[in-house]
């Protein structure tokens, strides 16, 4: 494949639609059943939508921002946008309407489409109240009296139809083919994760470097009739570029997961052949396999455990394995990896994880388990992805070579970064972040790594969140609240003592662990009740005390306090790809966490 002649976005899928005609395209859940979009009805209705939107007075380089969950709607508005040579806004469902003013007022957006009259009910005031936005288009009608003074409110169809008269959507088509390959195609704002949100511009060169380096990447697996199940929320790079564009280009199948907690039951629905996740995902999964097998016990538990120690070796020493060890390691295969195998659908190609660092001991328990998880690494700022672990070549300890196109250099206190055309233009009407982090062509990730002989990127820590203790010791908060979470007692952790002489930590136990441990003693499960029940500390006490066991001095986390409620994306202490939020955990706990230091 080859995207270098490609000018934009938009015109490659309305080829890919030309070609593929009647095919599904994407694929949503409707009373309970998934019903497909074929390719050239999406191409249809995108055309329309986009000549309905010039028609409403959007002109070329206005920004539209899009507030959807993921549907079949949501792709087909996102091309839209671009193919009427606007730019493409998205925004996360769960932002608040302080969040969506924020984004509307920072990017300038003249419009907005939303999905549901449940999501309009935060985007509806932002609208009302922000600078430039004069006009709503609705996919679900709201009704008259929801509607805010000074904003136009149109339907998904009245749109449809006002740019359907007269061929309008041809000369779309035609037109959307001299969008240059260099013009911003979207505006992503960062999660969050240290503060308010960026506004991160792609141009249409950026997400198609992107979707070459992922065609050259897994080309060796066989692209042919792929199907993808996204999850992940599409207003993020990752999605967006990985979930989105790349299925596009090579004219794939897209399923959309109705939710988080169906996952696993959409898989076995779907029998999707590429996956891309975020390392929580995997986190989950691991904890629910290996609960399951404590559950079940007995032999099918020795099979299991034998599974995993064959599989870890032959991944580590393939020469310790014996002719004994083979034949035994073929038998788990038939009775225990294809099992697991079926749980994710029966026919991945790949897994393939990004968003944040994969904990090494998580990805080599899928790969032991037969499943080839490919971890690879990026930024917003990147289009995302920068590298990506190879099929026939995959290192757990790293994040792969740089993708097609992606020059990676190491700076000289330890610094990535990388250059091509995947790097952002720019953060919208921020030159002085920018210049912060683009120096002579070369964007600066505030990741710590390293380059092996072979070129494979190995990221030993993010700059910005090292912490450096009073005694001057640099540590990474990451992979010690990586090792928390993977004890089964242990769901969530955050580490923190920058600046203070040692590490403590807020620790949210594992719900089951919870449960059993509560029912075991007769008393209340919840999670607030047991926040403060001394012998409950006294357990996950233990759980710290067998982590601290294995850690040096300075990584040990002397004391914590244990969370009144989960970290999630609904308290804003987790982005909506499952990242922790440091300061708005900070923000809650700092005061516990500080107070623990005087018990020192």
């Amino acid at each position: 494949m080859d995207l270098s002649t490609v000018k934009n976005l938009p015109t490659m899928f309305f080829e890919q639609a030309a070609r593929k005609g009647d095919k599904p395209f994407v694929w949503s859940k409707i009373g309970g059943t998934y019903s497909p979009v074929t390719w050239r009805e999406a191409a249809a209705t995108a055309a329309r939508v986009a000549a309905g939107l010039r028609a409403n007075g959007v002109a070329p380089g206005d920004r539209v921002a899009l507030v959807a969950e993921s549907r079949s709607e949501w792709p087909i508005a996102d091309l839209a946008i671009m193919a009427a040579g606007a730019i493409s806004v998205p925004a996360y469902v769960t932002n608040t309407v302080a969040d969506h003013l924020h984004i509307l007022n920072n990017s300038g957006a003249r419009a907005a489409i939303v999905s549901t009259r449940q999501l309009a009910k935060t985007l509806l005031p932002a609208a009302k109240d922000a600078a430039t936005t004069e006009l709503v288009v609705s996919i679900e009608e709201l009704p008259a009296d929801e509607h805010p003074a000074g904003v136009t409110v149109k339907t998904w169809q009245d749109v449809q139809d006002e740019g359907g008269e007269g061929g309008d959507g041809d000369r779309i088509v035609a037109a959307a083919r001299d969008i240059e390959r260099t013009a911003p195609s979207c505006i992503i704002h960062t999660s969050g994760t240290g503060g308010a949100p960026k506004g991160v511009t792609l141009s249409h060169g950026a997400i198609l470097c992107n979707v070459q380096g992922a065609a050259d990447l897994l080309e060796s697996l066989g692209l042919e009739d792929e199907v993808f199940l996204s999850f992940l929320p599409l207003s993020h790079s990752y999605e967006h570029t990985a979930g989105l564009f790349f299925p596009v280009a090579i004219g794939a199948q897209i399923y959309y997961a109705e939710r988080v907690d169906t996952l696993a039951t959409n898989m076995v629905e779907v029998r999707p052949t590429i996956m891309t996740a975020v390392p929580r995902l995997y986190e989950t999964m691991h904890q629910r396999i290996v609960a399951g097998v404590a559950r079940s016990g007995g032999l099918k538990a020795k099979l299991f455990h034998l599974a995993l120690d064959l599989g870890r070796r032959r991944y580590l020493e393939p020469a310790s394995l014996s002719a004994v060890d083979r034949l035994k390691d073929s038998l788990v295969d038939k009775l225990v990896r294809d099992k697991v195998r079926e749980r994710f659908g029966g026919r991945l190609k790949a897994l393939v994880s990004g968003g944040a660092p994969l904990n090494h001991d998580i990805g080599l328990f899928f790969t032991a388990l037969g499943l080839r998880l490919l971890q690879g690494y990026g930024q917003t700022e990147s289009a995302p992805v920068i590298s990506c672990n190879l099929p026939h070549d995959c290192r757990l300890h790293t994040v792969g070579p740089a993708c097609t196109g992606v020059e990676v250099r190491i700076a000289d206190d330890g610094e990535i970064v990388v250059r091509g055309e995947n790097v952002m233009l720019g953060y919208w009407g921020d030159d002085e972040a920018t210049s912060e982090v683009i120096r002579d062509g070369w964007l600066y990730t505030g990741d710590i790594g390293e380059l092996d002989d072979d070129g494979f990127i190995q990221i030993t820590d993010r700059k910005k969140d090292i912490i450096v203790n009073s005694g001057g010791d640099n540590i990474s908060p990451q992979r010690i609240e990586g090792i928390l979470a993977l004890q089964p007692e242990v769901g969530q952790a955050m580490v923190y003592g920058d600046r203070r002489p040692h590490l403590v930590a807020v620790l949210v136990p594992d719900a089951e662990f919870m449960e059993n441990w509560a029912t075991a003693v007769g008393r209340d499960g919840d999670l607030a009740a047991l926040a403060d029940e001394p012998e409950f500390q006294e357990a996950m006490e233990a759980v710290v005390d067998r982590v601290n066991a294995d850690l040096q001095v300075i990584e040990r986390v002397r004391r914590f306090v244990i969370a009144r409620q989960p970290f999630t994306v609904e308290n804003e202490m987790m982005t909506p790809t499952l990242k922790i939020r440091r300061h708005k955990i900070t923000a809650e706990y700092g005061d516990a966490l500080e107070a623990l230091y005087g018990h020192s």
